[in-house]
């Protein structure tokens, strides 16, 4: 018999929705780099695109609600890069419908990761 989690505390299954998300999120993000620019400059560019889906991942394995609060904030740059080129780069178009419907889902999955860790840790009346 396991403990009840710590008040707060996201439940698995939120957290395993919110990290499948991400990692759909990251592998579009990459997918798109290297399409778009010679290998050597398009890792740099992946990297660099990476860093807002990398900064929020530890708190999400652990299941902090806080992180999963902030973790929101990260998306807009990839809705924001998604919508861009969706609209002004035919040859990337659909990695770029990709990337818009993956930030959304990630989106969409801390936002459930909030809900239940608030439904979670609220008393029972």
């Amino acid at each position: 018999m396991s403990a009840p989690p710590e008040n707060g505390a996201v439940p698995v299954r939120a957290r395993r929705w919110a990290l499948a998300a991400a990692a759909v999120l990251a592998a579009c993000v990459t997918a798109a780099a290297l399409r778009s620019a010679p290998v050597p400059s398009s890792l740099a560019t992946a990297a660099l695109l990476l860093l807002p889906v990398l900064l929020p991942l530890r708190g999400v394995v652990l299941g902090r609600r806080r992180t999963f609060a902030w973790a929101t904030l990260c998306v807009a740059p990839y809705f924001v890069y998604g919508l861009t080129e969706v609209v002004a780069n035919p040859a990337l178009r659909a990695t770029a419908a990709a990337i818009l419907f993956a930030s959304l889902a990630w989106f969409a999955s801390l936002v459930y990761g909030l809900r239940a860790a608030a439904a979670h840790s609220a008393p029972a009346d």
